[in-house]
């Protein structure tokens, strides 16, 4: 599948994230409000027991990872990790449509343009409106379908999310809050470690549906958030059916993709990256080996932004921001972890 689709991986996760209901924060103290009075486990399994699945609202996202200013022209502007970038970087209005399982519309408006990635049914549909070009994918049936055939109540969901949590993070409760004019309690989850860049992450779950509102990661001895995601409008009502039907604007460059199928997935090509995890909890760091995608390496290293985003550092090059850092060593192995370049460093001689 054409790598483009990895560009739309932080706006589909936004409102995935806030529909599934297992992370979000706030994005600013609101005003406070009277609720009934519940514990963290409550809260969790409010949010576990949370059955929205039809909405359409606008979301905010502002991020300050303490990375530079991506360039407006040249090469760099247009390099296709630039594009990824800019949607963890700076602010952006978006516009989300849920109408069940298999219906969905994400809308990032950017200043002269607008960015859609659309699920209807099968039919998943990515266009640029920049550049007029639209990519899609058929989907295979049941794609998308949470049936496992476990059943889970909110208290199971909730007592399993406390038991994977508490060794590495502390639980609270921060004061009540309102998020697009609806009351919310807000969870927060703090690690319990030093050994981490990041220095806390809030839920603001709705009271009443148990809905996650907003979402915030803040970063160690910072006075604002890296990173921020809210609703500023809500409605639960169903959206209308025409803003799941997409047809390419005429002239749209088109382009078919396809999923790898099984026996894709068993050609030696398509074997697993190799990535490990050293460790565990907040300080985790992720290890990729030099020969996991040599392609994916070679198009990194050979973009513009990589020598600006990217500082040299002893045994290779490392990119910092204040929530998570990358290490590529000079043979090629990546390392990655919220957690700073030292251990990562570290973890590099260790293997």
């Amino acid at each position: 599948m054409s790598r483009t689709w990895l560009k739309w991986m932080p706006a589909v996760a936004v409102p995935a994230v806030i529909a599934v209901g297992v992370l979000a924060v706030p994005l600013q103290a609101g005003a406070a409000v009277d609720l009934p009075e519940k514990t963290p486990q409550g809260v969790l399994e409010l949010a576990a027991g949370s059955t929205v699945d039809t909405f359409s609202g606008t979301l905010e996202q502002s991020s300050e990872l303490g990375l530079p200013e991506l360039p407006s022209t040249g090469d760099a502007a247009t390099s296709e990790f630039s594009d990824a970038l800019d949607l963890l970087t700076g602010d952006h209005t978006v516009r989300v449509y849920q109408n069940g399982a298999d219906q969905s519309r994400v809308q990032v408006q950017d200043t002269m343009s607008e960015r859609n990635l659309i699920r209807n049914g099968s039919d998943l549909w990515a266009y640029n409106s920049a550049d007029n070009t639209a990519e899609h994918l058929t989907l295979p049936a049941g794609a998308g379908d949470d049936a496992d055939g476990t059943s889970h109540t909110p208290g199971e969901l909730a007592d399993k999310f406390l038991a994977d949590v508490t060794p590495s993070t502390i639980v609270s409760l921060g004061e009540n809050t309102q998020v697009a004019g609806r009351g919310a309690y807000e969870l927060v989850l703090t690690p319990n470690t030093d050994n981490t860049l990041v220095g806390s992450v809030s839920i603001a779950v709705d009271a009443e549906t148990g809905l996650p509102l907003r979402v915030q990661v803040e970063a160690k001895d910072a006075t604002e958030p890296a990173i921020s995601v809210a609703f500023t409008s809500l409605s639960l009502e169903a959206p209308s059916a025409d803003l799941f039907a997409f047809t390419p604007p005429a002239g749209a460059t088109v382009s078919e993709e396809t999923l790898p199928t099984k026996d894709d997935a068993e050609h030696p090509e398509a074997e697993a990256s190799g990535a490990t995890v050293i460790g565990s909890g907040w300080d985790a760091v992720v290890s990729v080996p030099a020969s996991a995608d040599a392609q994916v390496l070679t198009d990194l290293t050979a973009s513009p932004l990589y020598n600006q985003l990217t500082d040299a550092v002893d045994g290779g090059r490392a990119l910092s921001t204040t929530l998570v850092s990358v290490f590529i060593t000079d043979d090629g192995r990546v390392f990655a972890g919220a957690v700073p370049v030292e251990r990562l460093q570290a973890a590099a001689t260790q293997e």
